[in-house]
């Protein structure tokens, strides 16, 4: 399932119903929720090294956001946040056993801004999907109102102790076993997260799943043609008010109206 565009109220419940469990909800305690600005600020990001795009921009996109991890440093969230870092997809775990150590203050100063907010976990495959997904929920609070969680995969190229690289089916079927774990559990389908090159390796797209693209030399609609995708990573150099290092920069696909949307029924229940 992937979502690019809804309008209005009807829209967001048909989002809803689309993105909905695929199965049994685990009844869990659940955060106390966070209150998320749903004002879209436009970005004033700078680029240490900006591509010179052709076709359509990044710049065309409303809705700005950012990923990052412990490597950006200390965060100021309410500047980045009135720079127009409308999201942010915070690192929290990492194969089987780590915790990025910035985790809980990029997850707590972000939230306090008013920033959405979500956690992603960098797969590995040489450990096993379900105590992955047992380390990310017992990593990551059930916050209400907090953004789906991200399952990112890529080959980890620059790990010292994992560089499998499986079978697609095999790649494909780990996946879907940590989607469904951490479904069960936060009460949302987490987003693929992947690029060009996994993408392409390990059919991602037949999963049919919502899907959230590395491009940073090209549009996705050259890099992943004819997919569908909701968000998208378009520099990994970009300059933000309040972080002192360069971050990934990204776009959500639709209009101010279809975020709102997207939010309403992606959301953390």
């Amino acid at each position: 399932m992937q979502v690019i565009k809804v309008a209005g109220l009807a829209g967001a419940l048909m989002v809803l119903a689309a993105c909905g469990p695929r199965g049994p909800l685990v009844a869990r305690a659940a955060a106390p929720a966070v209150a998320v600005s749903t004002a879209v600020i436009a970005p004033q990001f700078g680029d240490a090294n900006p591509h010179d795009w052709t076709g359509r921009r990044p710049e065309s996109y409303p809705v700005h956001g950012i990923d990052l991890s412990r490597y950006q440093g200390e965060v100021d969230w309410p500047v980045a946040h009135a720079a127009g870092v409308n999201f942010a997809f915070v690192k929290a775990t990492e194969g089987g056993d780590r915790v990025d150590p910035a985790f809980r203050r990029n997850w707590a100063g972000a939230g306090a801004a008013g920033v959405a907010r979500g956690a992603y976990h960098f797969f590995y495959f040489c450990t096993p999907a379900e105590d992955q997904a047992r380390l990310f929920i017992e990593t990551v609070p059930r916050a209400r109102g907090a953004l789906p969680p991200v399952l990112d995969l890529e080959w980890n190229h620059l790990s010292p102790s994992c560089r499998e690289r499986p079978a697609p089916a095999v790649v494909r079927a780990q996946a879907r076993i940590f989607l469904d774990r951490i479904e069960r559990h936060y009460g949302q389908r987490p987003v693929i997260y992947t690029t060009p090159d996994f993408w392409e390796t390990n059919a991602i797209g037949a999963m049919g799943e919502e899907v959230w693209l590395r491009a940073v030399a090209d549009h996705p609609s050259v890099r992943y043609p004819g997919v569908r995708w909701t968000f998208w990573q378009y520099s990994g150099t970009g300059l933000v008010p309040g972080i002192a290092g360069r971050t990934d920069l990204n776009v959500f696909a639709g209009t101010p109206a279809s975020w709102r949307a997207w939010l309403a029924a992606r959301s953390i229940p």
